[in-house]
C-alpha cells in the first residue's frame, strides 16, 4: 500500500483486491474524488519507471522554507473496517 496524505477513505483489509478502498475523498473539503478528473499527486517513491519531476523531499523542503514554520494538525482520515 502506498501512503497518502490529503485523502479520506475507508479500508477493509479483508476484502477482495479491488474492493478494499471506499469513500475516497479530499480530506480538507470532504469532496469525493471524481474518476473522470486528473489529479496531481506527490509520493515518497515512484511506482512507475521513467517518472519525471522533482524528488518529493525537494518539494517538501522548498515548501517548508517558503512557510518558515510548519504546524501539523492531528487527522483521523482513515477508517479501518471489517477487522
Amino acid at each position: 500500500m502506498v501512503r497518502v496524505g490529503g485523502l479520506r477513505y475507508r479500508i477493509d483489509p479483508g476484502a477482495a483486491i479491488g474492493n478494499r478502498i471506499s469513500g475516497l475523498a479530499l480530506a480538507d473539503s470532504g469532496e469525493a474524488l471524481d474518476p473522470a478528473r486528473a489529479y496531481t499527486v506527490a509520493g515518497w517513491a515512484s511506482v512507475n519507471e521513467g517518472t519525471e519531476g522533482p524528488q518529493i523531499w525537494d518539494v517538501v523542503e522548498a515548501h517548508v522554507k517558503r512557510l518558515g514554520t510548519v504546524s501539523i494538525e492531528a487527522r483521523d482520515t482513515v477508517e479501518v473496517v471489517g477487522r
